[in-house]
């Protein structure tokens, strides 16, 4: 099973889960459930990736603590919550704290399909992004001082010469360390130097 798409299903109600399940188990999109938001936290450390279907009212932990507390874990699994008739202000308090979509109970078969099609693809690019970002500041992370103040400088947009008087050093130098730095980073060009500063998130332009 690709643990990386698969809607957590978390609600108290057994009818619900099983109805969920057999639902998405139909449109082929692979299903786990939880009785819980306790049980789902208790399984997370196995779980790889997908996204969350969660109710936003259920006993001991509701969806907005559940919420609260994969952000303070820096869990970023897309969350979808589902609420009852005249839950629509917790709805609205559940994006603030960081819910993708909401769903108000009864809903459409299909409306929730496409809910959780969206959410497994976001995942799938977050996921892509992540990986992208990690593997671009490892390479950020083995260049010398020198080298990232000059990648710094060429993020902002600064001609070598501009550079050269910042860190007092030569043009000449600085075209040294620009070059050890595009290899470092394995940069085919410029702007794909700027691209990957970018997105490793460490510096931003001017």
């Amino acid at each position: 099973m690709p643990t990386n798409r698969i809607v957590h299903v978390i609600d108290d109600d057994e009818a619900v889960r099983d109805s969920l399940r057999f639902l998405l188990q139909s449109a082929k999109i692979d299903v786990e459930t939880y009785e819980s938001a306790t049980a789902f936290l208790a399984a997370l450390p196995r779980i790889k990736g997908g996204c969350i279907l969660t109710d936003v009212r259920m006993p001991q932990l509701g969806g907005l603590d559940l919420l609260r507390k994969l952000k303070s874990m820096e869990i970023d699994l897309p969350v979808i919550v589902m609420t009852g008739h005249g839950d629509v202000s917790l709805a609205v308090e559940a994006m603030k704290e960081g819910a993708i979509d909401f769903l108000e109970k009864p809903f459409d078969d299909e409306v929730l399909l496409k809910a959780a099609r969206l959410a497994l693809d976001r995942y799938g690019r977050d996921a892509k992004k992540d990986a992208e970002r990690a593997r671009i500041r490892e390479r950020i992370d083995s260049l010398s001082q020198r080298e990232r103040e000059v990648l710094q400088g060429l993020i902002a947009g600064h001609p070598n010469k501009v550079i050269a008087s910042d860190l007092k050093i030569s043009p000449r130098t600085v075209e040294i360390y620009r070059a050890h730095v595009m290899t470092k980073m394995e940069a085919d060009s410029l702007s794909e130097l700027v691209r990957m500063g970018l997105v490793a998130g460490l510096f931003e332009a001017d």
